[in-house]
């Protein structure tokens, strides 16, 4: 399996949500299937088939978690800006000008399971961020995306 790249704060995050589904959301179903198994014939429990339901998606989160993390490649944005001398690179946060009305915009590239538009993550797999890799501040880049073309000059690269 390839590795999958997170930053510090995306490995943090699926740590928590892990730790959470096996300490709290695991033992509260287990519960609720015996308190379910408990009121008798399981055959028409709908609470038992809703609780099983949601075991097995807890599980399969737990496995999913698991398997991202043991193959993550934790990248600390801090320490890339020796190596990337001002290039765009995953972790990097980058402040963009929208050509065409003006509008300045930052994102962070982040791994798959990070991206989050609206506190300014995007995803390394996205068109805007394939398209900004390996630019420097003051290049212009132009982005295919689902809602047409568009053109952006970086300016300013940070390792934050």
């Amino acid at each position: 399996m390839s590795r999958i790249p997170l930053t510090v704060n995306g490995a943090e995050a699926l740590k928590v949500e892990l730790h959470r589904l096996k300490t709290v959301e695991r033992p509260n179903v287990i519960q609720a299937i015996a308190e379910a198994r408990a009121q008798g014939d399981l055959s028409e429990n709908a609470e038992y088939d809703a609780a099983k339901e949601r075991q097995s998606f807890i599980e399969g989160r737990i496995a999913e978690l698991e398997g991202k993390l043991s193959n993550a490649q934790v990248i600390d944005p801090k320490t890339l800006a020796a190596d990337a001398d001002g290039r765009v690179v995953f972790g990097a946060t980058v402040e963009l000008e929208n050509l065409s009305n003006g509008d300045i915009v930052t994102y962070q590239i982040v791994g798959d399971d990070e991206a989050e538009i609206k506190h300014g993550k995007i995803s390394i797999s996205s068109p805007i961020a394939r398209a900004l890799i390996g630019k420097f501040a003051g290049d212009t880049v132009e982005v295919q995306a689902p809602g047409g073309m568009h053109e952006y000059e970086v300016i300013d690269v940070k390792y934050i």
